[in-house]
């Protein structure tokens, strides 16, 4: 759209990105409170977040290994 000189509000981009999240196109990752990015990748992995670079980069869900959880606060469970 910059390209070609279309004007695009921003308020229409995020729109538009939470329609493809509503639809199970993207994942949002909320990093912080002032951060949000939206993954093109809809297999089970987690992130490592350059914070210096703006940048998310996939870890594999193949290469976290989790060998115990927590017990849940009373009244919950883990699903």
């Amino acid at each position: 759209a910059m390209r070609e000189r279309i004007p695009v509000s921003l308020a229409t981009i995020y729109n538009t990105l939470r329609q493809f999240t509503d639809a199970g196109l993207l994942r949002e990752l909320a990093i912080d409170a002032g951060k949000t990015y939206f993954d093109t990748a809809s297999d089970d992995h987690h992130h490592f977040v350059i914070e210096d670079e703006n940048r998310v980069i996939d870890i594999p869900g193949r290469e976290i290994e989790l060998t115990t959880l927590p017990t849940p606060p009373e009244g919950y469970e883990i699903a």
